[in-house]
């Protein structure tokens, strides 16, 4: 039921809605199910697939369902080991790659998303790691936060430079309060621009402050050639969620 408020609120406001395949305990269904559950909720799932959790056939098996269901896109991950979640006693798969998953996620007929975190070592070859994915299948690559607009043009750039094609989603810091603040804290690649979360902290209404920052954020991503959207990123602490979708839906 939460899902489907969530992504209720959401409806009408942005184009599709990311549903991750993270390592935290709130997601447990699969993603399959998620997006029906998102789709029946009025907006388009964009779902993650992670190799952490899956062997080849079950990352089979979970792009033939999203096949059917009609999800509007499959983002691939390797995903984060295990010991990083709520799972630590869970086994890490990693039978496959998020590259090798972006392949299968093509021939299966679905349009299909890569992740690149060009702060993240070797940050000498993630360019040259993102074209490797866009030979596998990808046609859009959602840049991780790695420190603002500057960061991410010259990314871009070093891409096209190589032959890169593939469209640019970067990914936005949402900001709202203390709660999705922490959960932002949590990400493993995280990069902010020097000043944005102390300055949204810092406001007397930080609610606010978070949705300004984030718009102001995004026009300027939306302003480098090769963007083609942005990723509202982030989350709320639990029991906000509802809250938390409505104010991302005010910044969509």
């Amino acid at each position: 039921r939460s899902m489907a408020d969530c992504a209720g609120a959401l409806a009408g406001s942005v184009d599709a809605v990311l549903s991750g395949d993270h390592g935290s305990a709130r997601v447990q269904f699969s993603p399959t199910y998620r997006a029906r559950l998102i789709l029946d909720a009025g907006v388009m799932p964009w779902n993650g697939v992670n190799c952490r959790d899956r062997n080849r056939v079950a990352l089979e098996g979970e792009l033939a369902g999203l096949a059917d269901v009609g999800t509007g896109g499959v983002h691939c991950v390797t995903g984060d080991h295990t010991q990083t979640g709520s799972r630590p006693d869970a086994m890490p798969v990693f039978d496959l790659d998020s590259t090798e998953l972006a392949a299968l996620a093509r021939a299966a007929g679905h349009l299909v998303s890569v992740g690149e975190s060009p702060t993240t070592p070797p940050v000498h070859r993630r360019a040259a790691r993102l074209l490797e994915k866009e030979r596998a299948g990808a046609e859009l690559c959602f840049v991780n936060h790695c420190g603002g607009a500057e960061p991410v043009a010259s990314f871009i750039a070093e891409a096209r430079a190589l032959g890169s094609r593939v469209g640019f989603i970067p990914c936005i810091p949402i900001v709202l309060d203390e709660g999705s603040a922490n959960l932002l804290r949590s990400f493993t690649t995280l990069v902010l621009p020097p000043g944005y979360l102390d300055g949204i902290l810092a406001a007397s209404d930080r609610r606010e402050a978070g949705i300004e920052a984030a718009v102001a954020l995004s026009l300027a991503m939306l302003a480098i050639g090769g963007v083609v959207g942005v990723d509202l990123s982030g989350g709320a602490a639990p029991g906000g969620e509802l809250t938390y979708a409505h104010d991302v839906a005010e910044i969509g």
